[in-house]
């Protein structure tokens, strides 16, 4: 198949990639959407519409498919990372060979790398080096509604002013709107974080408490994200926007949220491994737990709801347990 040069080649066609892809088509950016599975790439374009995680949007005609990653590099003058954050080092590995100089990358990947507890752009560092113009896309997004036009909006951190200026230019529509931020570290921590916070808030609703527990959780939640990302260079101001508490609130109180539908699983009576089956996707927050809890060990920090949520899933204790311990905590001042 021979590919039209692109301003974008969008790598992974899950259901985030897929709809940054609709969304940049549909802005007039010629897009290349990558899929390593060859039958699902032959599927997409027979139906035009990603039948698994968005059937009921059409994929415009300037978005392209292909299951040739060489191909796509080269024929794509910017590279969008959208794969879980376990497949994100492999991804970059795969692209090593391919990626030219002067061309830019972006991910829009959440979490930690697993076993590492490294913060992505530090992966890419190691992975393609220091000499890339790079960025980071985070929010509080469900693909669905990005897909289907809905108002969303992002932040769009880069060290490259300009570069991050000119992403969030060409992600703007009338539906959608772009800020932008200097603060790699700080948008990368909420987008991590929050997903262990949204499980902890599925538990409490799953085990049938109400509003004030969920509205706790939120509040003391983000205070664990600013610990964290305090801790490791983020800025204070970032976790109040969009990639901080923008983000946490959206997957906190949404059942559009996997990692929220995990908890409430487990809350209403799942061991982990079957609420993790009920969902048949991608839990980010099950992997993130267990790096978070790690990397505020070794780091001091303190994160209590982590604490909890870490221990429900890897330490057999009941959900009722672990809300108890967190109610029985020493009274003290409300400190950030």
């Amino acid at each position: 198949m021979n590919l039209p040069n692109a301003t974008m080649a969008v790598i992974g066609a899950g259901s985030w990639g897929t709809a940054l892809a609709v969304l940049l088509s549909r802005n007039g950016e010629n897009t290349l959407l990558w899929a390593r599975d060859t039958q699902k790439v032959a599927a997409m374009q027979r139906d035009r519409c990603n039948s698994r995680y968005l059937p009921d949007v059409a994929l415009p005609p300037a978005l392209t498919l292909s299951d040739d990653m060489a191909a796509v590099v080269a024929h794509s003058r910017d590279l969008l990372v959208v794969t879980p954050s376990h497949a994100f080092r492999s991804t970059l590995q795969s692209l090593r060979p391919l990626v030219r100089q002067g061309q830019r990358l972006v991910w829009a990947t959440k979490g930690f790398e697993p076993h590492t507890c490294k913060l992505l752009h530090a992966v890419v560092a190691e992975e393609l080096g220091e000499g890339f113009v790079t960025a980071v896309v985070s929010g509080p997004t469900f693909a669905k509604e990005v897909a289907k036009g809905l108002p969303t909006a992002v932040t769009v951190a880069s060290s490259n002013e300009s570069f991050a200026t000119e992403l969030a230019e060409r992600l703007h529509d009338e539906t959608f709107r772009a800020y932008t931020s200097d603060d790699v570290i700080g948008v990368e921590v909420g987008g991590c974080v929050k997903n262990v916070l949204a499980i902890a808030a599925g538990i409490a609703d799953g085990l049938g408490f109400g509003a004030n527990t969920r509205a706790a959780l939120i509040t003391r939640g983000l205070v664990e994200i600013m610990r964290l990302g305090d801790a490791l260079g983020g800025q204070r101001e970032t976790f109040m926007g969009l990639a901080g508490l923008g983000d946490l609130v959206l997957t906190c109180t949404d059942n559009l949220s996997r990692n929220r539908r995990f908890g409430l699983a487990m809350g209403q009576g799942l061991n982990p491994h079957d609420a993790l089956a009920s969902i048949d996707q991608v839990v980010e927050g099950t992997q993130a737990a267990r790096e978070v809890h790690n990397l505020a060990t070794k780091m001091g920090v303190e994160m209590p709801i982590t604490e909890q949520v870490f221990q429900v899933l890897y330490e057999d204790k009941s959900p009722r347990d672990a809300v108890h311990d967190l109610l029985a905590r020493q009274q003290k001042a409300e400190t950030f």
